[in-house]
Formats: C-alpha cells, structure tokens, sequence
C-alpha cells in the first residue's frame, strides 16, 4: 500500500471518508444484473417470436397453390341444365314437340322431287 505524504499532514477530523467503490453499492450491482437478465430474456423472446412467424410464413407458402385453377370453357356454360330435372324431382320435359300436321309437309316435300 502506497501512502500518500499529504495524508500524514493533514488532521484527523479532516480526512474524508473512503468514496463508494467504482462498481456502487449492492443493491446497484443487484438492479443492474436485473435489468441485464431482463433485458436478454427479452432478446430471446423477440427472437424466437421472429422464428415463429419465419417458419409459419415458409410452410404457407409451401402449401399454397401458385398456380390458379384452370378457366371452364365458354360452351361448358352455355349448355342449359335443370337441376331439379338432374335431381330426379321435376319429370323430363320432352325437348321439342311436333305437331301432327307438320309431317304431312314434309312428306309431300320428299315426295315432290321424285315426280
């Protein structure tokens, strides 16, 4: 230990007291550990939160489809379908009916090129 000459002139009643060490006192070194914990257990939380939502955001886009479904073509639309006619509860209406008195024309009209 070094002494210090101008400590042996001074009094006894003048002597200061030893200043607080360069680290602070206990309870400062305690509330600072806290708030370091505090503060990585915080990092880590963020971090694994970040993982999460990465590997979430990854297996949606592997899962979906990139690709959009095909277009149904114009004349599959344009056929006219009975859906109660399909299910069986409203009978077949026939598409067309003649009358009688329209085939009498057409035979005389097959029979007219033969004269």
């Amino acid at each position: 230990m070094v002494i210090d000459p101008r400590d042996l002139f001074k009094r006894s009643a003048e002597v200061e007291p030893d200043p607080a060490p360069l680290g602070g006192t206990r309870a400062q070194l305690v509330q600072r550990l806290q708030v370091g914990l505090l503060g990585l257990g915080a990092m880590v939380m963020m971090v694994a939160l970040a993982d999460v939502v990465i590997t979430r955001a990854r297996d949606t886009e592997a899962t979906s489809v990139s690709v959009p479904a095909p277009q149904t073509s114009s004349s599959e639309m344009a056929i006219p379908r009975d859906p109660l006619a399909d299910a069986g509860v409203v009978p077949d209406i026939p598409e067309e009916t003649q009358p009688e008195a329209a085939s009498p024309r057409t035979a005389d009209a097959t029979s007219s090129p033969a004269r």
